[in-house]
């Protein structure tokens, strides 16, 4: 079984929407959210949708999810108060719906909707044969590390410098286990799954992915998004 736990917690606060999170904003009359689900609802290898969303947001997702046909959405889970949070509460739920050991859980951002079939299906297999699929995009500029007092300490190579984005998958039982060790131990805010992953001494293995999957999160990404998204539609007509 392959579930996708979709995190849309955030409220969207460097997006300057007057109270409207991010997810919830729409694109050509569809909220963003919608867009990334529907990639997952479409994928055939995705067998269950978990959402973990704002507590007051909960009722409306669920009316956007019924309203546009997202039939693999199996359960709306309250987030958390980091998105680490709402990830661990996602995959709860996913728990609650999973069949067997063997099951893959593909972590991913709400507010991520240009992910594409390709990507979900190289994610699974990845995880089939390396137990775990990083999806990553080519670092296009040169990334430094500071110190304490933001002097450069370390100028990485960029060719063997990737950046990580999302879904992030794993077997279920193995992340599941991690982030129940890391609540065990008060790591209750690590930024991702991978960083958290990676603090427990797990093996990561990387997938690489488009540089247009971006997350969106200010108005530049939103109105990217959307230039995206007519680009898109506009290659459909005219090839």
């Amino acid at each position: 079984m392959n579930i996708a736990v979709i995190f849309a917690g955030g409220v969207g606060k460097r997006m300057r929407t007057n109270g409207i999170p991010k997810q919830f904003l729409e694109v050509y009359g569809k909220p963003i959210i919608i867009y990334t689900l529907e990639k997952f609802q479409n994928d055939r290898n995705i067998d269950a949708i978990v959402v973990a969303c704002l507590k007051d947001k909960i009722e409306y997702c669920q009316e956007l999810v019924n309203k546009f046909g997202i039939t693999k959405v199996k359960a709306i889970v309250e987030g958390g108060e980091t998105g680490q949070g709402s990830i661990y509460n996602g995959l709860k739920a996913a728990k609650a719906i999973s069949e067997s050991d063997d099951d893959i859980v593909l972590i991913h951002d709400g507010v991520r909707p240009l992910i594409d079939e390709e990507l979900i299906d190289n994610n699974i297999e990845c995880v089939k044969e390396n137990g775990s699929a990083i999806t990553c995009v080519e670092c296009k500029e040169t990334v430094v590390l500071l110190d304490s007092d933001n002097h450069i300490k370390e100028a990485t190579d960029r060719v063997s410098s990737k950046i990580a984005r999302a879904p992030q998958s794993f077997y279920l039982k193995d992340i599941w286990a991690v982030h129940n060790k890391a609540m065990e131990d008060g790591n209750t805010n690590v930024i991702d799954s991978c960083t958290l992953m990676k603090m427990y001494g797990k093996s990561l293995t990387m997938v690489m992915g488009k540089s247009e999957n971006i997350k969106i999160t200010t108005p530049d990404d939103y109105y990217m998004f959307k230039a995206l998204l007519s680009a898109k539609e506009d290659s459909k007509i005219f090839g």
